[in-house]
């Protein structure tokens, strides 16, 4: 075997070592450069896209806090609006409740007058009936015959008694 014989040894280690230095200096003059510009280029887009992520999520986040002002805002005005209906609801039933009540207290005026007029008109009728009745118990039980206006004028005196 000329791998194991000694004396072809010194060619093969000259050979040995200019196959390992070209090899080496493949490596590191070509194939190492390649490779390491794949991987920089990789950390480059890597970074860019950790720098374009970062950009996004700084964007949302200002969506999000315009969004939500936006929507406290837009919450105020309608809540404005709510209470400015609510105070013309108010005012406005204000005004219509004054105005029934005026027409009730109207009507409870009227009422009373008629009430007043009627107790009057009865009361005038209860007079002359007492002394028609009282003209006549006096007939019957006394035999005399009264003059209702007599009679009257009594009875009359007695209600302002009681």
């Amino acid at each position: 075997m000329p791998q194991l014989d000694t004396t072809t040894w010194p060619p093969q280690l000259i050979w040995l070592a200019i196959a390992f230095i070209g090899l080496y200096l493949i490596m590191r003059f070509v194939a190492l450069p390649r490779v390491g510009g794949a991987i920089d280029s990789r950390a480059k887009r890597v970074a860019d896209d950790l720098d374009a992520a970062q950009r996004f999520k700084t964007e949302t986040e200002q969506a999000i806090a315009d969004y939500e002002a936006a929507l406290a805002a837009a919450r105020a005005r309608g809540s404005g609006i709510a209470q400015e209906a609510r105070n013309r609801l108010n005012e406005e039933t204000a005004k219509e409740r004054a105005k029934v009540e005026a027409e009730i207290n109207l009507q409870t005026a009227k009422a009373e007058q008629t009430i007043a007029d009627l107790k009057k008109k009865a009361m005038g009728e209860v007079e002359r009936v007492a002394a028609d009745v009282a003209a006549e118990i006096v007939a019957q039980l006394a035999g005399i015959e009264v003059e209702t206006a007599a009679v009257a004028d009594s009875v009359k005196g007695k209600q302002e008694e009681l």
